[in-house]
C-alpha cells in the first residue's frame, strides 16, 4: 500500500495534476527602464550617481525632446523606480496628465548635508552635524547638472523637481531663492521645522516665468501640516511667483507614503490647468 502511494505522489509530481508538462525557461535578460550614470562633481568634489529614466520613444524617434523632473532623493532604492512608473503610467495616452518625459533622480551621498542650509537651533546641529551646504548642492544642480543633462539628452526647456522632507526643504529653498531654475515645483512633507522655521520668513525673488506649484502633506503631526499650510498662504499672498498654486492635505497618507499620491495628484492637477 506504501509503495502504491509513493508510486501516484511521484507521477503527480512529474506529470502534474492535470496531466500537463511543467514550463521551462526558455531564455532570461536583464530588464532596465533607463540608465545609471556616474558623474564627477567639481562644486561638490565627488563623484555622484545619476538614474535617468527615458520614456519609450527617446530611442524610435530623435527628433522628439523631452521635459525633464528632477528628483531629489533619486537613488535606485529611494524613490527612482516609483516615481518613474508614475511618470510611465501618466504619460500613456489612454491617461495623459504629464507629457513623456525624462527622469534624473539625484543619487544620495548624503541628504542631511545636501538638503539643509546652516541651521541656527544647536539641537539641529547636533543631530545633524554634517548639515548645512545646500547652496553648494544648488550650485551643482545650477551650474553642473542641468547643463549636462541638457548638452547630453533631447530636453525642452520645462523642469520639474520632487522633494519630500528634508527634500521638500531643499525644494522650497530653491523656489524662494532662485525660482526659475525650475518651472514646476512638487513639494511634499517638507521639512521646515528645520532653523525654528526660518525659512518661511524668507523674502521670495521674482521670477522670470510662471511657475507651478503643488505643495502636499499627509496625517503627519502638527508642526508639519502647520508649516506646510504656512508655505501655502506665504505663496498664495505673494504675487512675486505669478504662479499656479495647488495645495492639498492627504489626511489618510503619513510621511512614509504620502510622497507616492502626492506626485500623481500633482501631475494630475498641475495639467488641468496648463
Amino acid at each position: 500500500m506504501i509503495l502504491r502511494m509513493a508510486t501516484l505522489f511521484l507521477l503527480l509530481h512529474v506529470f502534474g495534476l492535470n496531466g500537463q508538462e511543467q514550463a521551462n525557461i526558455l531564455e532570461e535578460a536583464d530588464f532596465s527602464i533607463g540608465k545609471s550614470i556616474r558623474i564627477h562633481s567639481s562644486i561638490l568634489n565627488e563623484d555622484r550617481i545619476l538614474n535617468v529614466y527615458f520614456p519609450s520613444s527617446y530611442s524610435s524617434d530623435d527628433s522628439k525632446s523631452y521635459p525633464v523632473i528632477y528628483l531629489l532623493d533619486g537613488s535606485k532604492d529611494e524613490d527612482f523606480i516609483h516615481i518613474s512608473g508614475i511618470v510611465q503610467f501618466g504619460s500613456f495616452p489612454w491617461i495623459n496628465i504629464i507629457p513623456e518625459s525624462i527622469v534624473v533622480g539625484i543619487g544620495n551621498v548624503d541628504r542631511k548635508r545636501d538638503f539643509t542650509y546652516p541651521s541656527g537651533n544647536k539641537l539641529d546641529q547636533e543631530d545633524f552635524p554634517t548639515s548645512g551646504h545646500s547652496a553648494k548642492f544648488i550650485e551643482f544642480i545650477e551650474k553642473e547638472l542641468q547643463l549636462l543633462i541638457d548638452s547630453t539628452y533631447r530636453t525642452k526647456y520645462q523642469k520639474t523637481i520632487i522633494g519630500q522632507s528634508l527634500g521638500g526643504l531643499l525644494a522650497t529653498q530653491i523656489l524662494l531663492e532662485k525660482p526659475d531654475l525650475f518651472d514646476q515645483y512638487i513639494i511634499v512633507s517638507p521639512s521646515l521645522w528645520w532653523d525654528d522655521e526660518q525659512l518661511l520668513k524668507r523674502t521670495i525673488q521674482k521670477a522670470q516665468s510662471t511657475k507651478s506649484i503643488y505643495i502636499a502633506v499627509g496625517k503627519e503631526g502638527a508642526v508639519m501640516e502647520r508649516t506646510a499650510l504656512e508655505l501655502y498662504e506665504k505663496l498664495q499672498q505673494d504675487s512675486t511667483l505669478n504662479q499656479q498654486l495647488f495645495y492639498e492635505f492627504l489626511e489618510d497618507k503619513s510621511h512614509g507614503d504620502a510622497l507616492h499620491q502626492a506626485v500623481y495628484q500633482a501631475f494630475e492637477i498641475i495639467n488641468n490647468q496648463q
